[in-house]
């Protein structure tokens, strides 16, 4: 069996190499001069790929479509293609352990493949596959994808993969296809590697394109669809989502974007096995850096968000202390998106901003524009400084940067860890 050549030297694709036993050739942007590493594989620059001398190519999913290796692949596939996307036989999504799909197992034998639910969103796509993973683990669920996971390391004998599916995987993807695909929704993000707005839509949207009748497709309403086979419920709002599924938003122990989070993983165990778990979801604990609340030693609510990279996180943070005075640290690497419809929902509202980051004077122009009050502070450690002099018990210091952290900080948990250290050092 001929070895795939493998775009980036990351997460997926040393997990894929490792998989096939090694002696994999990558091509890689980092890489100056052509060595071997400790699994016999071979790391090349990316100047010196020839689409003449590969006959299969599997990209990481961070290279942009104008990269010039995905440009110069003539076989190019995603990881979800290569585990994924060979012949796909027609099933049925109440018989979930018994279809007869197949997938390369560790010795390079065809195994049957699991059922599979992609998820996918702007906001909440973390979240939801963590909630859903907790209600599915007694049936053998496990989860991957964008959560950290690599498919090549997720467990082939178990019989549900729940995977957190990415903007730049959908767009890498054309043949595997989800049994059960789980849209959250979506406002514009990641335009600087989509190109525009209708174009991020379209990826969000193209598995629908490759599901078969009787599979479900649970999209948000509004979106422009492509032609499809899958069975597509389009939803709005928190209350059509317990009128069509049968479920009591009122037995869950969440609110604001986690509510709808949580019903939308019921409905995927609803759809399944006709079950709603309240009890058990109720005891699920959400990831650090997400509207994770704290009190500092004058007792005064801090809020960390910084896993919050996009505005549509930023949002649902906003309106979830719409009731206090909210103190908001704000700013990174917006990634080009149009940060206006955040500054229109933050024009209501109680709130003094503090900007951060590279966008820190695009930030204060759009204050300006809808004459919102900000604090320019242009780092982390300036900003909680200024928010503690005006910080006061009725209020609330809340960090959702709505952009990426990389211009300041190694990762959204680097930042959030910074912010809650300076807090705590207050």
């Amino acid at each position: 069996m001929n070895k795939p050549t493998l775009f980036g030297y990351g997460l997926t694709t040393k997990a894929i190499a490792k998989k096939l036993g090694g002696g994999c050739t990558f091509f890689d942007d980092r890489c100056e001069k052509t060595y071997t590493d400790e699994n016999n594989n071979t790391i090349k620059p990316s100047s010196e790929f020839n689409p003449d001398e590969s006959t299969l190519e599997i990209t990481t999913p961070s290279l942009p479509p104008k990269h010039t290796l995905i440009q110069k692949a003539k076989n190019l596939l995603s990881e979800y293609d290569y585990f994924l996307g060979s012949v796909l036989c027609p099933h049925n999504t109440k018989n979930i352990i018994h279809h007869t799909q197949s997938v390369l197992s560790s010795d390079n034998t065809l195994q049957k493949k699991p059922f599979t639910v992609w998820i996918s969103g702007t906001n909440g796509k973390t979240t939801t596959t963590q909630m859903l993973t907790h209600l599915l683990e007694k049936r053998g669920a496990v989860n991957g994808g964008n959560i950290g996971t690599p498919l090549a390391d997720l467990d082939e004998n178990a019989p549900i993969w729940v995977l957190e599916t990415s903007s730049f995987t959908l767009h890498h993807t054309h043949s595997a296809s989800p049994n059960i695909y789980l849209l959250l929704p979506i406002t514009p993000d990641h335009l600087d590697w989509h190109g525009t707005p209708e174009q991020y839509e379209a990826d969000k949207l193209k598995p629908l394109l490759t599901m078969k009748e009787g599979e479900l497709a649970l999209v948000p309403k509004g979106l422009n669809l492509p032609k499809t086979h899958a069975y597509v419920v389009e939803y709005d709002n928190n209350d059509f989502l317990c009128d069509y599924f049968k479920m009591d938003a009122s037995k869950l122990n969440y609110k604001g974007a986690f509510l709808q989070d949580a019903l939308l993983s019921l409905a995927i165990t609803k759809v399944l096995f006709d079950e709603t778990d309240y009890a058990l979801l109720n005891t699920f604990q959400r990831d650090a850096h997400r509207q994770e609340e704290f009190s500092d030693a004058k007792g005064r609510l801090w809020v960390n968000d910084s896993k919050a990279t996009n505005l549509d996180a930023t949002i649902q943070a906003i309106k979830g202390y719409a009731h206090r005075h909210i103190h908001l640290i704000l700013g990174g690497d917006d990634k080009g998106v149009d940060l206006t419809p955040l500054f229109k929902e933050m024009k209501g509202l109680l709130l003094t901003l503090y900007t951060i980051g590279a966008n820190n004077d695009k930030l204060l122009q759009l204050a300006k524009i809808y004459k919102i009050e900000a604090v320019e502070a242009k780092n982390i450690e300036t900003a909680v400084k200024q928010i503690d002099a005006a910080l006061s018990l009725k209020s609330v210091g809340l960090l959702s940067p709505a952009a990426a952290s990389f211009d300041q900080f190694n990762s959204y948990k680097h930042r959030g860890e910074t912010f809650i250290d300076l807090v705590k050092s207050l």
